[in-house]
């Protein structure tokens, strides 16, 4: 026995670099194997998309306006732009922004406030500073949107790994058993794979982290990119909003008005005295929500609504009626002198909803795929209107309150009269079909509320009693039935509850 075979002889140390070539060996032929490259596959077409998807926007507050960072919902392409959303919903592409990989960064801007903070971008001795700070605010505020999804793509890896690990687990077992061995227990099979589970873990963690990596950098480089030489919000995406020009002189004497469609103007009603020719072919009647609400404060209302209104045509560009051309009601609204409160009732011509409940009358089931496809177009595009409106509704003269009525429902669940049977021949209305009525005006409603709240404006909720019931104090439905002249709009008694649920919240004149 040679000096070097003695236990007590002094022992060269392990060679590090034979053991590092090793376990980068096994890496690598770990690398090759289609359960590791699956989960590879999985961690990155299935882990960033879900990533993006449930990493919450980080909310933010530069130059006084409220902002929420985050990304938009990834797609299949394989580059597009960032996004804008609006409040109401309104969503607008950044074409200068155009990022390569699933990352595309997206803001969401709160209601636009006007304070101190906002005025500083204007004033020259700090618009460069509070430009620069706002930028620091946007790019802090995504960075850590960013290392919130990193950490979330790591846990969301890892629960992937763990899957991944139990499933090679119980395939070894099940090849254990076939090949006709002893019974082998779990905790013998896992000291064998614990080395296999920890190179795929490595793999998987470290494709992942990768893959962020370079979605962040190839956002960076879009981001550089566009914003050269972009010097406004309209000309980064390349439209802004326009508020219709005022029309007609000045107006005095009126502290509130109400502006919307024909359930405001009250068609049906006594025409007022004095009508212009707006007021006759708008149908406004005397017992219309402005008549009412000034019997009910007292004040002097002006009645601007008119029948057939839409945000589109009516409220924010002159409606066509028969040989009239009505001005735009915004317009109209934009001379009044001294406003203290506006009204506003608008939505269901936007949708045409009288199409949607035509259709459920004459169809035997009116839920089906087409009819509701064109339910959520219609409704996404008056969920853009009505973002432009409330902007509008914001920058008024004066800012006086701004109350905004809810649609009500027509049928209470279960009513079954002559009203809701429908005309002879016609199938009718169900119980199914009024569900579906009652949802999808529940749908308008959020809207409606979702985004006046947002913008600090009161909502109104007319309760009215609806066709087929009894109605309040015995006095019948609020609403005109298919047998009147104008099916589904409010009676001179349903005017008045109307115009009682906006009146309540009215701030009162100052003394």
């Amino acid at each position: 026995m040679t000096a070097e075979d003695h236990p007590d002889f002094p022992q060269p140390a392990p060679r590090p670099r034979r053991g590092l070539r090793r376990r980068l060996r096994d890496l690598l032929g770990e690398l090759r194997s289609w359960p590791t490259l699956l989960l590879i596959a999985t961690c990155l077409l299935a882990g960033i998309p879900a990533t993006i998807a449930l990493t919450p926007n980080q909310e933010l507050v530069t130059l006084g306006q409220h902002i929420s960072v985050g990304a938009r919902t990834p797609d299949l392409s394989l580059s597009g732009p960032a996004q804008l959303v609006q409040i109401g919903n309104t969503e607008l592409d950044i074409p200068r922004l155009q990022v390569y990989g699933p990352l595309r960064p997206q803001l969401t801007l709160g209601p636009v406030q006007r304070n101190e903070a906002a005025a500083e971008v204007l004033h020259p001795g700090t618009t460069r500073q509070a430009r620069a700070d706002a930028v620091t605010t946007l790019g802090n505020g995504f960075l850590r949107w960013y290392a919130w999804g990193a950490a979330g793509l790591i846990v969301l890896t890892l629960a992937f790994c763990a899957v991944a690990g139990c499933a090679r687990i119980l395939v070894l077992l099940r090849r254990q058993s076939r090949a006709g061995h002893e019974h082998v227990t779990v905790a013998e099979v896992f000291p064998r794979c614990v080395g296999t589970i920890g190179r795929m873990t490595v793999l998987a963690v470290t494709a992942s982290v990768l893959a962020w990596g370079a979605a962040g950098a190839l956002v960076y480089t879009g981001a550089a990119r566009g914003l050269q030489n972009v010097r406004s919000l309209s000309e980064l995406v390349g439209a802004y909003h326009l508020s219709p020009s005022p029309v007609g002189p000045r107006v005095f004497g009126y502290s509130g008005a109400v502006i919307g469609d024909s359930r405001l103007a009250r068609v049906g009603g006594p025409a007022p005295a004095g009508a212009t020719a707006d007021d006759q072919a708008c149908e406004r009647s005397t017992d219309s929500m402005a008549g009412e609400l000034g019997r009910l404060l007292p004040a002097q209302v002006l009645n601007l609504a008119c029948s057939g209104a839409t945000i589109a045509q009516g409220l924010r560009a002159p409606q066509q009626r028969g040989a009239t051309s009505v001005p735009a009601q915004i317009g109209l609204l934009k001379q009044v002198e001294g406003l203290r409160f506006v009204v506003v009732g608008i939505g269901p011509n936007d949708l045409g909803w009288g199409d949607f409940l035509t259709y459920c009358y004459g169809a035997a089931d009116c839920a089906d795929n087409l009819t509701q496809g064109e339910f959520d177009y219609r409704l996404a595009a008056f969920d853009r209107e009505y973002g432009n409106l409330l902007q509008d509704l914001a920058e008024l003269p004066g800012h006086p309150q701004v109350v905004i009525m809810t649609s009500y429902d027509v049928f209470a669940p279960g009513a079954d009269c002559p009203d809701s049977r429908g005309p002879a021949g016609a199938a009718g209305l169900n119980p199914a079909k009024i569900r579906l009525l009652a949802d999808r005006n529940a749908q308008l409603n959020a809207i409606l509320a979702g985004g006046a709240e947002k913008y600090g404006f009161a909502v109104a909720r007319p309760a009215l009693a609806t066709l087929c019931s009894a109605g309040h104090d015995g006095l019948g439905p609020d609403l005109q039935g298919l047998a009147d002249p104008h099916p589904f709009h409010p009676t001179g008694i349903g005017s008045i509850r109307m115009a009682a649920a906006v009146a309540r919240l009215i701030t009162p004149a100052p003394r």
